[in-house]
C-alpha cells in the first residue's frame, strides 16, 4: 500500500491511477488529518508526501513521522514544486528517502518508489551484525544498544549497517552519499554529517566523545571496533 498526500485533486488522482496501473495498492489524502487517521489503522509500504499542504505542511508531517517510533521507519518520498537544492537537502536531512521535484513523470515516480522499496526491504539472507554493545538484526531491521532497542530511520539503519560490515574502513562523505543515497543524489555532504550526528546521539554513551563512529579528520568517518562482526 502506498499513501499519497497531495492537496491538488488532479495530481493526486493521476498519481493514484499510475500506481494502481503499476500493480500497487494506493490511497490518497488531501492533508495531514486523513493521513494520520489512516496510519492509526494500517501502515503503508511508503508515503509520497507533498510539502505545500493546508494546515500541517509536509516538513512538519515528516518530522512527526520520524519522531514517532511507530512510523519512524516508513519510507517517505517528498514530491514538491519547491525543487531547489536547498529544499532537497532539508528534506533529506529530516529523513526523507528520496525527493521528486514537480513536475515529474508518472513513470519516474513509480521507478523511484520501486527503488526505495528495494532498499528498504529486509536482506535476502538474514544475519546478525554485532560490535561491542551494539547488535543489528538485518532480518527484523532492529538495533539494540545493550538491552535497549534503538529506533533508527531507514538511512540511519543503512549507514550503521555499512559501518558494521566494514569496521575500521574510512568512508569519505562522497562515498557515503553514493552508497546510502544512491548515485542519483546530488547535494551537500552536510546531509551525511547530520545523519552521523543523529546516529551518535542515539548510539553513543556520550555523543561528544564517540567510541563507535569516529571521525577521520579531513577524510570522513569510520566505525571503531576490535572485533569482527558476526554474520
Amino acid at each position: 500500500m502506498i499513501y499519497c498526500v497531495e492537496d491538488d485533486d488532479s495530481i493526486r488522482e493521476l498519481m493514484l491511477y499510475a500506481l494502481r496501473a503499476s500493480g500497487f495498492e494506493a490511497e490518497g489524502f488531501w492533508d495531514s488529518v486523513g493521513l494520520f487517521d489512516a496510519l492509526s489503522h494500517a501502515q503503508p509500504q511508503l508515503i509520497m508526501l507533498d510539502i505545500m499542504l493546508p494546515g500541517m505542511d509536509g516538513i512538519e508531517i515528516l518530522k512527526a513521522l520520524r519522531g514517532n517510533p511507530a512510523t519512524a521507519r516508513i519510507p517517505v518520498i517528498i514530491a514538491s514544486a519547491r525543487g531547489t537544492e536547498y529544499d532537497k537537502v532539508v528534506g533529506l536531512d529530516l529523513g526523507a528517502d528520496d525527493y521528486l521535484a514537480k513536475p515529474f513523470g508518472m513513470m519516474e515516480m513509480v521507478s523511484r518508489i520501486r527503488a526505495v522499496l528495494r532498499r528498504a526491504a529486509p536482506a535476502a539472507t538474514p544475519g546478525l551484525l554485532q560490535m561491542g554493545n551494539l547488535r543489528m538484526d538485518s532480518a527484523s531491521h532492529t538495533v539494540y544498544a545493550g538491552d535497549t532497542r534503538v529506533e533508527l530511520t531507514l538511512k540511519e539503519f543503512e549507514l550503521l549497517k555499512l559501518f558494521l560490515e566494514h569496521p575500521g574502513r574510512v568512508f569519505t562523505r562522497d562515498q557515503l552519499l553514493e552508497r546510502i543515497w544512491s548515485t542519483d543524489y546530488v547535494g551537500e555532504t552536510r546531509t551525511v554529517d547530520v545523519h552521523i550526528r543523529r546516529l551518535r546521539e542515539k548510539l553513543e554513551p556520550d555523543p561528544a566523545s564517540p567510541v563507535y563512529i569516529m571521525t577521520k579528520w579531513g577524510v570522513g568517518y569510520y566505525f571503531k571496533g576490535e572485533e569482527q562482526p558476526t554474520v
